[in-house]
């Protein structure tokens, strides 16, 4: 097996999982990874499991470095099991490792696993003693569930981080320097909006507790470690965990006779009249996941849909109950459509829409199709919308 080296007595034991494709609903078309590192110092130290079908693999990269029942401690930093499920595999080889994880780590290891390990419960400053390093925890609550911890280990100057920093992407290579950096850059977005965006006033916390540490390298749990470009992904999270985005609009419909569709062509022409970049997503056929990477960075975001059963079409339905969890930060939409005898889906858009956390302007509806005159409304509309994002600060 490659064997992949961080640092002087720190290995990348992790598993590539090239073909899965669906992540808890976000689409991963590049397939994940599941970081794991192992620590070989005075004592032997292994940061994370991976999922649970590629623990043979896990323990196997182990056991060409070293022999799995020398690991002294198994630091969970994160118990959903993408994670973690492989640590009872793990823990059958090491059965006299120490787990070292935050309370609430404690228990829902307990709970997944129905394992009384030998735990080892740490909190903010507390710190392991592995010989020529110390590993120091960092818990972070929520972010992105209320286990979550980051270490740093101080000798080399690595911080495993846990969820943050991450991206799904395989890759023979382990590091960002390696890797076409823009794909990485891409995922790493696509991973913040999809993953993290509902924790945005958390990452300003999260990031001053690193500021002062001098760091290497960012191991995190999923894709490629970051040794080369640090000050941009790092000034990436401030900018996003700030809610800061650009004056640029993302379009995203669906439509049933064609009627909404004309409609959102019309209003993207308007858009662009008014020299705002602007994106056009028919959500029948696009990624969720990839709309909402869109979206991170967007200031305006503008959803149509005809009315169906008096609401919307179910496609629509499932982009704004998803970015109601994912909640976006300082961002302007608004609601569009056709209708036939009675509306409904614009007021359940603008609802949703309001309840994600936006600010939301009065929309355009159109009976049946557009005409002339309401298509060159349409055209305005879009036109007034860009405008606004042009003024916006």
């Amino acid at each position: 097996m490659n064997q992949v080296k961080l640092a002087e007595g720190v290995y990348y034991v992790g598993a590539v999982d090239w073909n899965l494709r669906d992540f808890h609903g976000y689409t991963t078309p590049r397939g994940v990874t599941y970081n794991s590192y192992l620590i070989v110092d005075e004592k032997v130290c292994l940061i994370d499991a991976v999922k649970a079908p590629f623990a043979d693999e896990l323990i196997e990269r182990i056991a060409r470095i070293i022999a799995p029942a020398r690991i002294d401690y198994v630091v969970t930093n994160h118990i959903e099991p993408d994670h973690s499920s492989a640590l009872p595999a793990v823990m059958a080889k090491a059965p006299n490792a120490k787990v070292i994880l935050t309370g609430q780590g404690k228990d829902g290891i307990i709970k997944y696993y129905g394992k009384q390990y030998d735990f080892q419960v740490v909190k903010e400053g507390d710190a392991l003693d592995l010989g020529r390093n110390k590993l120091h925890f960092m818990p972070l609550p929520m972010l992105h569930w209320p286990d979550s911890m980051a270490s740093y280990l101080d000798g080399e100057q690595i911080l495993f981080s846990n969820d943050a920093f991450g991206q799904h992407i395989c890759t023979t290579h382990r590091f960002d320097d390696e890797n076409d950096i823009s794909a990485i850059l891409y995922e790493a977005a696509k991973y913040y909006a999809n993953i993290l965006m509902p924790f945005n006033r958390l990452i300003g916390k999260a990031l001053d507790k690193t500021s002062s540490l001098p760091v290497k390298m960012i191991a995190p749990s999923h894709g490629v470690v970051w040794r080369s470009h640090i000050d941009k992904i790092v000034s990436k999270y401030r900018q996003w965990g700030k809610g800061a985005s650009e004056r640029k609009v993302v379009v995203a419909y669906d439509s049933m006779w064609g009627a909404t569709e004309k409609m959102a062509r019309r209003i993207l022409d308007g858009v662009a009249a008014a020299g705002i970049p602007a994106r056009l997503y028919r959500m029948s056929a696009a990624d969720r996941s990839e709309v909402v990477w869109d979206i991170l960075e967007a200031k305006g975001v503008l959803v149509g849909s005809p009315t169906l059963n008096n609401g919307m079409l179910p496609t629509m339905g499932a982009l704004l109950v998803y970015l109601k969890g994912l909640r976006p930060a300082n961002k302007v939409a608004a609601a569009f459509g056709a209708y036939g005898w009675g509306g409904g889906a614009q007021k359940d858009m603008e609802d949703l829409l309001r309840a994600g956390g936006f600010s939301v302007d009065e929309g355009i509806a159109v009976k049946w199709t557009a005409n002339a005159e309401e298509l060159e409304q349409c055209f305005q509309f879009g036109l007034a919308f860009g405008k606004k994002m042009l003024a916006q600060e």
